[in-house]
Formats: C-alpha cells, structure tokens, sequence
C-alpha cells in the first residue's frame, strides 16, 4: 500500500534509507547529512511536492518524493526500496513511481528531474525502462539541488 508520509514513519523512513545507502551501496552519507530526513513535512510536502511511503504489514518497505523546485518541475528524491521488495512480484519500485508521475500530473508538473549515484546501477536501468532520459548536469533547472554523491541525471517530460 503506498500512503502519504506522515510522522508515525519517521524512524522506519531513516533507519530504511540509511542502511540502503551505507550497508548496501556503502555510501559514506549519514543522517546528519540529510536534514530533510528529519523535516519530511517541511521540505517536501509543499506545492507540487509530496513524499510518499510503500507499507507493507505495517512495515516501510520503500519511499519516494518529489521536491517542488519551481517552474513546473519537481526533484524525485530519496527513492529507496528495500531489497526485499525489489522486483516481482511485489514491483514497488513502480508502484512507488506511479503514484509520483500521477501525483505530479495532478499537479501540472512539466518535468520530473533526478540525481543519482554511479553505483545505483539497477537504479538507472529502472529509470530508463520507465521513460526517464539521460541529461548532462548542465541541463537542470537552475534551483535543482545538486548532491554531491549525484553524478548522474535524468529527465522525465510528464505528457
């Protein structure tokens, strides 16, 4: 079930993400260095903007945002899914990324803009297959926010 973030899903949102980052991809990023884990509300749930949970028997098992960065564009952040959900037959990855793209047009976004990580290499093939072209970091909106482990972009038009 994907539901809208709110803060009963704190800790399992942080503790999610950050064990994909620094166990899985070995990542040297810590919470300290994602405030916005700690102000979902604040920074995401504004504008065009949301963050959205997978629930699964009462236990996050994924999460996606779209941050509203003005201009009929939105950021995709922090889509994460745990491996165990990965895949089929569960496919939340694309339940998770439906529901941003229907949310998105909702709210007459233009274009879905996202940075990723070389080692996200699974990452990059699910985004590929699902319309999401490949840009040069030159070709983002100016008020796109640039992480320093991003050094991979793509595009989706919303049509």
């Amino acid at each position: 079930m994907i539901k809208s973030y709110s803060s009963e899903y704190q800790d399992e949102v942080v503790e999610l993400i950050l064990s994909i980052q620094q166990t899985e991809y070995s990542i040297p990023i810590t919470k300290d260095d994602q405030p916005d884990l700690l102000k979902i509300e604040d920074v995401y749930q504004n504008g065009a903007g949301n963050f959205w949970v997978a629930v699964h028997n009462g236990k996050v098992a994924g999460t996606i945002s779209l941050l509203d960065i003005g201009e009929g564009h939105v950021a995709l952040r922090k889509m994460f899914v745990h491996k165990d959900y990965r895949g089929k037959p569960m496919n939340t990855a694309s339940l998770l990324l439906r529901t941003a793209q229907t949310w998105a047009r909702s709210k007459y976004v233009r274009t879905i803009y996202l940075g990723t990580t070389p080692q996200f290499l699974a990452a990059h093939r699910f985004y590929e297959k699902n319309g999401f072209t490949e840009i040069e970091q030159t070709d983002l909106p100016e008020r796109f926010p640039v992480l320093e482990v991003d050094k991979k972009f793509y595009k989706y038009d919303i049509r």
